[in-house]
């Protein structure tokens, strides 16, 4: 008896296009037959996500039930590979330059292996909340854990990687990592001078020019000492975790490398860092896809490869390799620096007298 088969299987596939229309496009959803007004061009990315993430928030199913859809239509959208492995996760795929979307449950390989593909977060598709949630009390006994925060770090710069557009540039990039894990509930964020001074983004109104015509934030004035930034992002409004729990992160994105590269050094290079340091585990191998990594950092393959030389001569990496069988690139990091011991204090030496 096949056990599989006791339940139906459920189409857990969400497209969305945005069609050209006089005046802006239109959002045209092929599940629910929704159809919008003329949208304008800025704000045509937030409705898709936004009408995407909730259809994922109605349609729950519970984990067991889920299946890899792209299984189910023949692997036809992406090129052959090992096979489905890994758990079913939600992928968001960009189409045809931005012009379709799809939501779909995906096992972890095809995700991998289909180009302009992010997981979206569990996180990032938490109950909607239309008013700040209160703070919810800590638990007595626990402490902040590292690996949460490098998940929860490694999860923000996947989605990124298809929220804003391909070209967007590793400093904008950084900049939207910390808007989005800072943010509130309203999608505002407040970023001290002193935040901004310490990244070395600091009086750069081309990144937040960059990131507005992405149509990912509204346009800040930087003249006040604490720049307030709003978000239009939806997706980046409903975030699971607690407001301090996503400060830790951003923190921790900020000192993630045991051995940091100099503030002077290009934007690429930290990005690249932080990367590799979101999958870094507590193994001593770290590993991960050289695609992936690509996608995450905003360059191709070949820019990937240089940059991690670059991190070699830098001594952040001790070397890396990569693995063109299985396009798996691997890393090995510097040996942590033993704890400075403190000095005795020397005392002065006693004054003949005369």
């Amino acid at each position: 008896m096949r056990l599989a088969g006791a339940h139906a299987t459920v189409r857990r596939i969400w497209t969305v296009e945005l069609r050209p229309r006089a005046g802006g496009p239109s959002l045209v959803c092929a599940h629910c037959s929704a159809r919008t007004p003329p949208l304008q061009a800025s704000a045509a990315r937030s409705a898709v996500l936004a009408h995407l993430a909730c259809h994922a928030r109605t349609d729950v199913l519970p984990g067991h039930l889920r299946t890899c859809q792209c299984r189910a239509q023949g692997c036809c959208w992406h090129p052959r590979h090992r096979g489905c492995a890994g758990p079913v996760l939600l992928a968001l795929t960009r189409e045809r330059g931005g012009r379709a979307w799809r939501l779909a449950d995906t096992c972890a390989a095809c995700a991998a292996a289909t180009s302009n593909t992010a997981v979206v977060p569990d996180t990032l598709l938490g109950p909607h909340r239309p008013h700040a949630a209160a703070p919810t009390p800590a638990r007595v006994g626990t402490s902040p854990s590292p690996f949460h925060d490098r998940l929860r770090v490694r999860e923000m710069l996947t989605y990124l990687a298809t929220a804003l557009p391909r070209f967007t540039s590793p400093a904008a990039r950084l900049l939207a990592l910390q808007c989005a894990l800072r943010a509130d509930s309203r999608g505002h964020v407040r970023l001290p001078a002193g935040l901004l001074r310490g990244m070395r983004l600091h009086g750069r109104r081309e990144l937040w020019e960059e990131l507005a015509h992405a149509g990912w934030l509204e346009l800040p004035d930087p003249r006040p000492a604490h720049l307030t930034v709003r978000l239009l992002d939806p997706a980046v409004l409903d975030q699971a975790p607690d407001r301090s729990a996503r400060h830790r992160a951003a923190h921790w994105a900020m000192h993630s490398m045991p051995r940091a590269l100099p503030a002077a050094a290009p934007s690429a290079l930290h990005l690249t860092a932080l990367v590799l340091a979101a999958h870094t585990c507590a193994q001593a191998r770290h590993s991960a896809d050289l695609e992936i990594l690509a996608r995450l950092c905003g360059h191709s393959c070949h820019q990937t490869e240089e940059l991690l030389d670059r991190l070699v001569a830098a001594r952040t990496l001790t070397s890396w390799h990569h693995h063109r069988e299985t396009d798996e690139v691997v890393w090995h990091l510097p040996p942590p620096r033993p704890p400075a011991t403190p000095r005795a204090p020397t005392r002065p030496a006693p004054r003949r007298p005369r």
